[in-house]
């Protein structure tokens, strides 16, 4: 699917630099690097996951990408427009083409407002809808999602932490949106409801023609939903490839961390699979270290990984990783950093 299709979201070394004041005078002393120079296209009608341990910039990613932040540095297209520097009237135009699923579905929805009423606000900002019209337009919405007519009326607090979710996903359908970033939506939830909701997600994409971007920590969850996986470590991504291929045979050293500790459902499989246990914390996005940023914890590191960041290259078709295990021989081989259109691959 992703090599057929376009891409709907270019991503162009994204940054997100969020200031420290400190002192009576509130001097700027320093800035978190949250995210530090992310690349990635989203193909029109696939799920890209993004995945990696917390705090590693994966939701900053969501919400930039949608400009819920204004960006420091870079650029997001979606959909062929320009979105990096827009005003927050042209903005507000461009609002309908991309919704966002949130975390925590208790804490994203409005307890004084009915059910209708969440899901019909989107309608009442960006179209003139009569009253008949709007309401049709939300049983359409709950009918999709799977609640039925009845609870138009009542209010969050009535409902399940999985209910919540489908009212969530429902207001963000309200608009026909192209593009979704579900901003780990199925971590609020009991285990029992989130395979329900990742079935829905799956059945409103195929329905309505939907592109996700999937940020979880649940790797397992991540390989049932993804087309492709983004692996995030200390705000960069470190390595991109085919969902298949990434879980069958990760490249770079994080991933296979990553990949490591998630359990196995045979028993005598899991009793002889070697666990790869990383030593130390992850450094501050203050504060992050000189050249890789994985280079304090890496299993395999080397003298130059201490010193030179590494870039991020093709090191075989359509994976990408950023190591100087494989961009020594990618270089080598003869390969450059990835352009525009080899980042859709």
């Amino acid at each position: 699917m992703a090599e057929a299709g376009r891409p709907l979201v270019r991503i162009r070394e994204l940054k997100m630099h969020f200031p420290i004041h400190a002192g009576l005078l509130g001097r700027r002393i320093g800035e978190v690097k949250a995210v530090d120079g992310v690349s990635l296209d989203i193909i029109e009608g696939e799920t890209l996951g993004l995945v990696g341990e917390s705090g590693c910039g994966k939701s900053t990613v969501g919400r930039c990408v949608i400009r819920l932040y204004d960006i420091t540095e870079g650029s997001i297209a979606i959909d062929g427009a320009d979105i990096s520097r827009v005003d927050q009237t042209s903005l507000r135009r461009l609002r309908p083409k991309m919704q966002m699923i949130f975390q925590d579905p208790h804490a994203s929805l409005n307890p004084r407002m009915t059910v209708a009423g969440i899901i019909g606000e989107p309608l009442d900002e960006h179209l003139a809808l009569s009253r008949e019209q709007k309401l049709a337009r939300v049983y359409e919405l709950m009918d999709a999602v799977g609640l039925h007519r009845a609870f138009a009326r009542r209010y969050p607090h009535e409902f399940s932490g999985g209910q919540r979710q489908r009212i969530g996903i429902a207001r963000a359908l309200a608009l026909n949106p192209k593009f979704i970033v579900c901003d780990e939506p199925i971590a609020a939830l009991d285990v029992s409801i989130q395979a329900q909701i990742v079935n829905l997600l799956e059945e409103l994409q195929e329905a309505f023609g939907l592109t996700y971007l999937f940020i979880s920590h649940d790797l397992s969850m991540v390989r049932h939903i993804a087309d492709r996986v983004a692996v995030m470590y200390l705000g960069k991504i470190v390595e991109l490839a085919d969902r298949e291929r990434l879980y069958a045979d990760p490249a770079h050293p994080y991933t296979q961390a990553l990949l490591s500790a998630v359990p196995e459902p045979d028993p005598e499989h899991e009793r002889h699979r070697r666990h790869i246990i990383l030593k130390g914390d992850v450094p501050s996005p203050a504060n992050p270290p000189r050249g890789c940023n994985f280079s304090t914890r890496c299993p395999r590191v080397m003298d130059i990984c201490r010193q030179i960041e590494p870039e991020f290259l093709e090191v075989s078709p359509g994976r990408f990783t950023a190591c100087h295990l494989h961009g020594t021989t990618a270089q080598k081989n003869g390969e450059q950093q990835p352009s525009t259109t080899q980042l859709t691959h």
